[in-house]
């Protein structure tokens, strides 16, 4: 029974997750099919990304106040709502293309602070179910990276059979879902009802700003995620060059993201089983050095088989990584801080993904996909090296 609330935060993780994928299909297929314009169904995308960027950063001092069960339940709920409104409104009315971009901004908008408040949430029930850190952000790495590997082909699936529409109530279900299985299973823990002295709202956000820059540890973790984000971001955009160009098929795409995606499964689950036995530093810094050779790697255009191995290794680099840095952060930050923390680390690391996928796009128009792979496998692993020799990750093995 002490383990029921973890396991109610992984299957609400899992849950949202899944719906989130499904979305990440149906409203840009929604907006082409509605407007038939793929500059619109582009900036639908961005509408995606933008929201998440400023509703981590600004939204983490509101988790922190309204209490993190809270916040993650008024979270999906609102989601829920604003995803629910574009079928609505489409099947009855009519939408207008402002409407729904604004639909799509706030339901992202929300989706953000929920994502925060279940990640403040996770180690007081992980201490309650008396497991160990690294083994439970193990787990529930490989939820994130299974709903999201399982909910791109069931949107798929749910598009093509049942209409972009019916995927978005799928979607907007599935926010409603978590809400309540948060609501009922996950209690609220004590350093939330404790009430604190009435501060400013800047105040609060530069008090997790503070401690962010007075840790050179969680600073050089945001500044290396930062740029790695920015360099993996192309990584979307130069899979299909990669396959048109060495294959022919979008069904060898198919198979190698795949791979990739279950492999990177796998490598999460193999850090819950051990990594509480693992060197925190060279771990982490290892995991990078391998995926920075794999894009070396793919710059040659290898042949299938060379190209499904390279990346189910990569997959099990890339594995560990964010289970590795939840457990870091978990052990650093403070429970009362953890929604403006976590909120502005996140946005940190979602904040430069739209410009390296606009960039990267372009370079590979100006220079061609193997000389961009390369230039992303020497800008990474100039990057990674460098960590071996920043006093800062050494911490990694003391907290």
């Amino acid at each position: 029974m002490r383990r029921t609330p973890l396991v109610a935060l992984y299957v609400a993780d899992m849950i949202s997750l899944s719906g989130n994928a499904i979305s990440l299909l149906a409203i840009p297929w929604f907006v082409l099919i509605t407007t038939g314009s793929a500059a619109l169904t582009g900036l639908a995308v961005f509408f995606t990304f933008l929201p998440t960027v400023l509703a981590a950063f600004f939204g983490g001092v509101i988790v922190d106040r309204v209490g993190f069960r809270t916040t993650s339940v008024v979270a999906d709920l609102s989601s829920a709502g604003a995803v629910a409104a574009i079928p609505l409104l489409h099947s009855t009315v009519g939408i207008e293309i402002w409407q729904l971009m604004a639909l799509v901004f706030v339901g992202a908008l929300f989706d953000a602070p929920g994502t925060t408040a279940r990640q403040a949430l996770f180690p007081d029930l992980v201490e309650l179910a008396d497991m160990r850190l690294e083994r439970a952000t193990g787990i529930r790495g490989a939820i994130q990276r299974g709903s999201l590997l399982a909910g791109a082909p069931l949107g798929g699936l749910l598009v093509a059979s049942l209409g972009a529409t019916t995927a978005l109530w799928v979607n907007a279900a599935s926010f409603v879902v978590s809400a309540a299985l948060v609501a009922t299973a996950i209690p609220v823990v004590q350093h939330e009802r404790a009430a604190d002295a009435p501060t400013q709202y800047l105040s609060e956000l530069g008090e997790g700003l503070r401690f962010i820059w007075s840790s050179r540890l969680i600073r050089a973790i945001v500044a290396t995620v930062l740029i790695t984000n920015f360099l993996d971001a192309p990584f979307v955009v130069l899979m299909p060059v990669y396959a048109q160009e060495a294959f022919g098929s979008a069904a060898q795409l198919g198979l190698l993201v795949g791979v990739f995606g279950g492999f990177a499964l796998a490598g999460s689950l193999v850090f819950g089983a051990v990594g509480h036995r693992l060197p925190r530093r060279l771990t982490f810094l290892c995991c990078f050095v391998v995926w920075a050779v794999d894009y070396v790697v793919l710059s040659t255009l290898p042949s299938l088989p060379v190209a499904a191995v390279a990346l189910a290794v990569g997959g099990l680099a890339v594995g560990p990584i964010n289970p590795l840095l939840g457990t870091v952060q978990y052990a650093l930050v403070p429970a009362e801080l953890r929604g403006r923390v976590f909120g502005a680390v996140t946005s940190g690391a979602w904040a430069a993904i739209p410009a390296g996928v606009l960039l990267g796009g372009l370079v590979a128009d100006a220079i061609g996909v193997a000389r961009t792979f390369l230039a992303i496998g020497i800008c990474y692993l100039a990057v990674t090296l460098y960590g071996f020799f920043n006093p800062a990750f050494r911490e990694m093995d003391r907290v």
